[in-house]
């Protein structure tokens, strides 16, 4: 009589169409109430009768009714009476949190974005060092973290040398491909310091795209200092005009 996965369905509830269409009748709005569609058993003398929704806006929606009796009970008790999205119905995407959906350069000035408790980029300053033979104890560890809370991890390091080497200021940038020397050897590039000083510096050249951005030692653009103009690309000397509409004749007067 009705579509319940192969479980025994409550006879008595399935044949309960009546009752579950008043019940739709009086809750929705007139004209969305469309045929029975099927019996759903949901549970122990639990069924669901399900009805197509007419509402407009609505398609492959469906209007289910929750219907259920006693043990011994002949009578029938309507639970709820619910709108839900079929198979086919247009639905909202699932929601996302803010946190998930913020990107970088999406902040205005006054928004706050605190990183998450078991965010894995921060550990304690005191504990900066655990494990990092470049580190040789803690005392050191607390001196890089200069008072701050919290440091970045082995982990965010990691995550932040990545992202750099991967994103414009990387090696496989446009401007990179062509340029003619890289940031290593640029005389505009500041060194930083800390563990990504061997990977990265600061471009100070405020001709460059990269100025004031860290980029890595295998970045480069034209703006390189050793950079040099090519012969063709030189101003050329023009020859002398084929008619000097510039000069005086000189006129021999008689």
């Amino acid at each position: 009589m009705g579509d319940n996965g192969g479980m025994p369905i409550d006879e008595q509830l399935a044949a309960a169409v009546d009752v579950a269409r008043a019940a739709v009748d009086e809750a929705a709005d007139a004209g969305t109430v469309g045929d029975h569609v099927r019996a759903v058993e949901d549970g122990d003398r639990l069924v669901s009768h399900h009805f197509t929704c007419l509402k407009a806006g609505y398609e492959g929606w469906y209007w289910s009714v929750s219907v259920s009796r006693a043990p011994d009970s002949d009578r029938v008790t309507i639970n709820d009476v619910v709108l839900l999205p079929g198979d086919e119905a247009i639905v909202a995407p699932a929601w996302t949190p803010y946190k998930e959906r913020i990107r970088p350069g999406d902040l205005s000035p006054g928004d706050v974005l605190p990183p998450d408790e078991d965010d894995i980029r921060l550990v304690p300053s005191w504990s900066a060092g655990d494990g990092d033979e470049q580190a040789p104890d803690r005392f050191f560890a607390r001196e890089v973290g200069l008072g701050r809370e919290w440091v970045l991890s082995f982990e965010g390091r990691e995550l932040a040398a990545d992202r750099w080497q991967e994103g414009e200021q990387g090696p496989d940038a446009a401007i990179a491909q062509q340029a003619s020397g890289v940031c290593h050897s640029c005389g505009f590039m500041v060194s930083l310091a800390g563990p990504l000083s061997e990977r990265f510096g600061v471009c100070a050249n405020g001709m460059a795209n990269d100025d004031g951005k860290v980029v890595s030692f295998d970045h480069g653009c034209g703006a390189h200092s050793g950079a040099r103009l090519s012969r063709s690309a030189s101003a050329q000397a023009l020859p002398p005009p084929v008619f000097d509409t510039v000069g005086v004749d000189e006129v021999e007067h008689f």
